[in-house]
């Protein structure tokens, strides 16, 4: 059965024919070309565009519990952090213990236990807020997407906060052809759904979702209505001096307006589903899930993470009406105007490991974006 899981200061050899274990750099790009997880392989590829990189993420395969009894399998974690990088540092650290934590007290992996992960990362993370209050108010603007798949005894569970996204690449064997299957549900106030669900659940509150310069933002002030940190439209404390008035509403709030609550989906994989593409938004920014998944169905493994982002920054320079070669001399910071810091993670599923039993091998734990960072 297929098993899966993901996040990088590496133990175990994810190399594949004699690839680097750590991924490398090349310019603002960090890449891991090709890897080996308990049920296939995997290809990961970062880009930086903001002064410092924002997003984290994660790839586990081996043990999902802290009992050697406990279940193998696969986590990926995509980690879009805005405001600054404090919160998806924290949950690259932390989810994928607690996750293990809940595991183990059941030995087998639920929807409940991933649940449980995110609020209790949640949590700690709203506790350092509060440690770090006086010192580091700002902290309590800093927030984070947050993507988890978990693949384990044939089952894929997709979970999420925020607006990045999980396609699968499904085959039609007859025609050869492949199918985008969005199995993530994104919380971003530009979909109307959101906003009808965000009025429903503060009906007192006219200006809780605003259209301000075309955008749609919750309270005027932020996209997503789902994340991880944020502390500062959580709880009325954090909304006050010396919090950036900016960041401040006029009045204070008895609920929280934004939540941790995540989206939970369940897929039974089956020899048809042949890849899954875990990304940040900045990615689905540029291009379609039919073209991502094109892209990936169309190409070699190796390296598929990497030209997966150079397709979106071939768009981005495009839109801008400029050669992706100038865009590419663009450094951080400045990069940010033409597009955002990109995460891609692609796992593939291969049918041969659906019918076998979950294997022990290939135990590997990769972080992607910042390797060199003692931080990342």
């Amino acid at each position: 059965m297929v098993t899966l899981c993901w996040r990088p200061s590496v133990k175990g050899d994810g190399s594949k024919r004699g690839g680097d274990t750590n991924g490398r750099f090349d310019g603002l790009m960090w890449y891991k070309d090709l890897g080996v997880h308990t049920n296939g392989e995997f290809s990961m590829a970062v880009i930086q565009a903001n002064n410092l990189m924002e997003d984290r993420s994660q790839l586990e395969s081996g043990p999902l519990s802290s009992l050697k009894s406990g279940p193998h399998g696969t986590f990926i974690g995509v980690y879009d952090g805005h405001g600054g990088p404090e919160t998806s540092r924290f949950i690259n650290k932390t989810l994928f213990s607690n996750l293990k934590k809940f595991t183990s007290e059941h030995q087998e992996i639920f929807a409940d236990a991933i649940r449980k992960a995110f609020l209790t990362t949640e949590e700690e993370f709203l506790s350092l807020v509060k440690q770090q209050w006086n010192e580091k108010p700002q902290i309590a603007s800093v927030g984070s997407c947050c993507l988890a798949g978990t693949i384990c005894n044939g089952l894929l569970y997709i979970a999420n906060v925020g607006d990045s996204r999980a396609v699968l690449g499904r085959v039609d064997k007859a025609t050869k052809s492949i199918t985008a299957i969005q199995l993530s549900t994104e919380h971003n106030a530009s979909i109307e759904s959101v906003r009808d669900e965000l009025r429903s659940l503060h009906p007192q509150d006219s200006r809780i979702v605003v259209l301000k310069h075309k955008v749609w933002r919750v309270k005027g002030l932020i996209q997503v209505s789902r994340s991880i940190g944020d502390a500062y439209l959580k709880k009325s404390e954090f909304n006050q001096a010396p919090l950036l008035a900016r960041f401040r509403l006029p009045e204070p709030f008895s609920k929280p307006i934004l939540s941790a609550e995540p989206s939970i989906s369940v897929h039974r994989l089956s020899s048809k589903d042949q890849f899954v593409i875990f990304a940040s938004d900045g990615l689905w920014d540029h291009l379609s899930n039919q073209e991502a998944v094109d892209i990936v169905h169309t190409h070699p493994r190796n390296g598929i993470a990497r030209r997966l982002i150079e397709a979106a920054l071939h768009v981005a320079a495009k839109k801008r009406e400029m050669r992706y070669s100038d865009l590419m001399k663009i450094d951080r910071g400045v990069r940010r105007h033409f597009h955002d810091d990109i995460t891609v993670v692609i796992v593939f599923v291969d049918p041969y490991s659906m019918n076998r039993s979950s294997s022990r091998g290939s135990i590997i734990s990769l972080r992607g974006g910042t390797p060199s960072s003692p931080e990342s």
